[in-house]
């Protein structure tokens, strides 16, 4: 049984007049009927506009498209009641008019990045005609490698058109703009504070590293990449990589969003208090200084405070730098851990015994870890050899 519409449809849909449309105004529409020179296409309200044929054929002359098939067509001007339409600038037979529409109705329109010149890029729009786009105004981020983007085809808008078309400046920048506004709106309903998502890292830099969740970036900071001290970023992480993340914060008002690696990893912490309780003796290393005193690694994420007080040992000292350094290795004991702070005291592993400065007959470097010794030189040999005969 066929489908049958009702009065009041086939009322409205007399009723339905043609629409006006705007020049370079973008629609999605259908192609209806397909001639020698001309493609024809679906407005609505039984009305159709058309476009030339030799738009949508390829290199070989070979028509691309069909009877049924949707596209994508740009309005340009109306001719006793006849709407041209085009899928591109290239096409056009006037160039110049072409150029002043784009420019007067900001119209999407493609070409080609052609070389890079001082303070930008020429952009070839058609074999005759060619434009410029500044550096700020092909991307939205900083271009670290113009090399990039020579060869490739984008859209642009035309932002300046003068001197009757002989002066064109084109620009990425507020399509680009638009496209992560509607993708920071989407990912506005998907993303959500302590959720952890996928991303791909798109830049490192000393700070940390920047990831795209997929249309818009976040930041994941150096003290967030894992428990342990990361001192250059770029040695963890690479443009390409793939992470997964979690969201620790999220600002869209000032369009911040910071990321991290460590919160899905074990805390070391709780493992490393479990098995090394007050008393434990251990090595560790020195891995700051600090007015109050030194932070000693003790694990990978894992540092504990060795006060001054407990460095000086009485003794007169200004800075824990007077008696030590970062690097030095020490022998240490866990004097008091603090769970609920997650904090941990140390003293030295001799504690007991007076510890003194640097400078005393007994030297602090004695509490330090030695290097093995060496064999002296060939003359303190001959000395011991002389002494021994």
């Amino acid at each position: 049984m066929e489908d049958t519409k009702s009065f009041s449809e086939l009322l409205n849909e007399t009723n339905l007049k043609p629409r006006r449309f705007s020049s370079g105004e973008r629609i999605d529409t259908v192609i209806v009927k397909i001639t020698e020179e001309w493609i024809f296409i679906d407005l609505g309200a039984k009305s159709e506009g058309y476009m030339e044929k030799k738009e949508l054929v390829d290199e070989n002359g070979n028509l691309t498209v069909k009877e049924g098939d949707s596209i994508t067509a740009y309005f340009l001007w109306s001719k006793h009641g006849e709407k041209l339409f085009t899928t591109k600038l290239l096409t056009s037979k006037n160039v110049n008019d072409f150029l002043f529409d784009a420019f007067k109705n900001q119209m999407p329109m493609e070409a080609t990045v052609e070389k890079e010149i001082k303070g930008g890029f020429s952009v070839r729009i058609n074999p005759t005609v060619s434009a410029f786009c500044p550096y700020s105004q092909m991307d939205i981020r900083k271009i670290d490698d113009a090399a990039a983007y020579i060869g490739k085809k984008f859209e642009f808008i035309v932002s300046e058109c003068s001197e009757n078309g002989r002066n064109v400046i084109l620009s990425r920048r507020p399509l680009l703009e638009k496209i992560e506004r509607e993708k920071k709106e989407a990912l506005k309903n998907s993303l959500q504070k302590g959720m952890t998502v996928s991303g791909v890292v798109a830049s490192v830099q000393k700070f940390g590293a920047f990831v795209d969740l997929g249309g818009i970036q976040g930041l994941l900071p150096v003290s967030e990449m894992g428990w342990g001290r990361v001192e250059d970023p770029k040695t963890v992480y690479a443009p390409g990589d793939k992470v997964e993340v979690a969201i620790i914060n999220l600002d869209w008002e000032n369009n911040r969003i910071t990321l991290s690696v460590k919160e899905n990893l074990p805390n070391p912490w709780d493992e490393f208090v479990r098995n090394h309780p007050e008393g434990s003796l251990l090595k560790g290393k020195v891995s700051s200084l600090t007015n109050f005193g030194a932070f000693i690694t003790l694990e990978a994420g894992v540092e504990g405070l060795l006060h001054i007080g407990k460095i000086a040992r009485g003794k007169k000292i200004k800075h824990p730098g007077d008696v030590m350094k970062a690097g030095d290795e020490l022998e240490v004991k866990i004097e008091k851990v603090d769970r609920e702070n997650k904090k941990i005291s140390l003293d030295f592993a001799g504690s007991d015994q007076e510890v003194p400065v640097a400078g005393d007959e007994d030297d602090f470097r004695k509490y330090i870890s030695k290097s093995p010794k060496a064999m002296g030189t060939l003359g303190d040999m001959f000395k011991k050899s002389g002494k021994k005969s």
